[in-house]
């Protein structure tokens, strides 16, 4: 049997996870654990991951979403096409990146960067060809524009109308399904914020899902409940059970298994209620042996996890051909001298990122005394300035590693330093940068403020 084609269309995310152990607290904020951090790794997300997710249920799947122009972008796209056969559209801005810091298998936070948004304003033949020839279509919406493009959804409502299978994964910031679609998939939050009562009989289907055959509401441990357009009778929906253990997992990529299997099993022949069957078996294999980060995520070859965190900052200088400066030092108890350091340093380019010592960093540099005001706070001083781009807390004694990550164009110190004896001159030569030095506004410093007010 050939395998069934299967075309994905949606928005496609950069998945990173920086993974580690904590076992401490920082000394700035006692609520928020210090992560030191073993290792990166990055797969793509949203409907990047439902498409290779179909791809390894025996699916030959197309995927059509958008792509940005910058480095993320292209490891995207280079990752995808191990899997899938890539349609890449415009997206006006940077790739939507979402990073997750995970310490001792739990979710400390996470961080997203990226607000690219798609463009395509003519179609692309080779989209609607794949369109055209699908035996499903899987729409998977993250709000990012790709279902918002009108000739997309024409040619999704053509499909639909021809009797193609077409699942729609729907998100709340996204465009609503196109009329005549045969199974939408929301999760329980998405379902509730609709004023869905999916469990009352009949259910009330909102306006905006009217137009589908069927709608299945995933509840994570609790299965799914499926909601049939000819289910009019009194009798509650059916329930279909997940397996999962007691125990707390990973659920990231589960909703994204669950659409993907849905699509695969329709457009190998199942009815709906045979392939939300499917479905559910498979998001709850995939939470049960770990998520799809056993397969999915590559470990991400850097020099240090500071690298993936600082790139946004010297790609968003370079794609401007502009010049990125940096400076670094304690800027404890902000002063006129420090002032004038920035706005000079500034004047050297485009943009003016600051390397700030941590407080660890200054205690073991200038002893417990110091720093006298927290490295949090510091750092929102800094950003305040309207010379100041970008501040970057650091907590080695020297910003040497930063440099090697950030690479700026031009390193600022002030006069009171010797380019040639600072440890990070070589760094910031190594890769073309130079080293300025600017003259210091006489008597002005933090040592002599705190002085004065512990004199008075």
């Amino acid at each position: 049997m050939s395998a069934p084609r299967v075309v994905v269309i949606g928005d496609t995310l950069l998945d990173r996870d920086i993974v580690g152990t904590s076992t401490r607290t920082s000394p700035e904020a006692p609520t928020a654990p210090v992560v030191d951090a073993d290792e990166c790794r990055e797969s793509p997300g949203g409907a990047g991951l439902t498409a290779i997710l179909a791809a390894r249920r025996g699916a030959e799947v197309t995927l059509v979403t958008a792509l940005a122009d910058d480095a993320a972008g292209e490891r995207l796209e280079a990752a995808l096409a191990e899997h899938v056969d890539v349609v890449a559209l415009p997206l006006d801005g940077e790739t939507v990146c979402k990073t997750r810091i995970i310490a001792d298998g739990a979710l400390v936070t996470r961080v997203d960067t990226g607000h690219g948004v798609a463009r395509a304003d003519v179609p692309i033949d080779k989209a609607c060809d794949a369109i055209g020839s699908a035996e499903t279509v899987l729409v998977s919406d993250y709000g990012r524009g790709v279902t918002a493009i009108g000739w997309l959804r024409d040619r999704v409502a053509e499909a639909a109308l021809r009797g193609t299978p077409v699942v729609w994964d729907p998100h709340p910031r996204g465009h609503d399904p196109v009329w005549g679609t045969t199974l939408i998939t929301p999760n329980a939050d998405e379902a509730a914020r609709l004023g869905f009562d999916w469990r009352s009989a009949p259910a009330d289907t909102p306006r905006c899902w009217s137009g589908a055959s069927s709608i299945v509401v995933t509840c994570g441990a609790d299965g799914a409940v499926l909601i049939a357009e000819e289910a009019t009778s009194a009798s509650a929906p059916p329930v279909i059970p997940a397996e999962l253990a007691t125990m707390p997992l990973d659920t990231c990529g589960a909703g994204d298994a669950f659409a993907a299997a849905a699509a695969v099993a329709l457009a190998g022949g199942r009815d709906v209620r045979q392939a939300v069957a499917d479905a559910v078996g498979v998001a709850s294999a995939l939470v049960q042996g770990g998520g799809p980060k056993q397969w999915a995520h590559r470990a991400v070859d850097e020099d240090s996890v500071v690298d993936l965190l600082l790139r946004p900052a010297r790609e968003a200088t370079s794609r401007r051909d502009g010049t990125l400066v940096a400076t670094g030092g304690c800027f404890d108890l902000l002063h006129v001298g420090h002032i004038s350091l920035l706005r000079r340093a500034r004047e050297l380019g485009d943009r003016l990122v600051v390397c700030l010592n941590s407080d660890e960093s200054i205690r073991r540099n200038k002893g417990p005394g110091r720093p006298l005001v927290p490295a949090q706070d510091r750092a929102r001083v800094l950003r305040a300035l309207e010379c100041v781009d970008d501040v970057i807390i650091f907590d080695d004694d020297t910003p040497e590693r930063v440099l090697a990550s950030l690479r700026p164009d031009v390193w600022v110190k002030g006069d009171d330093y010797d380019p040639d004896a600072m440890p990070e001159t070589p760094v910031v030569r190594a890769h073309g940068g130079r080293v300025v030095v600017l003259g210091r506004v006489p008597g002005h410093s933090t040592t002599r403020l705190a002085r004065a007010a512990t004199a008075s």
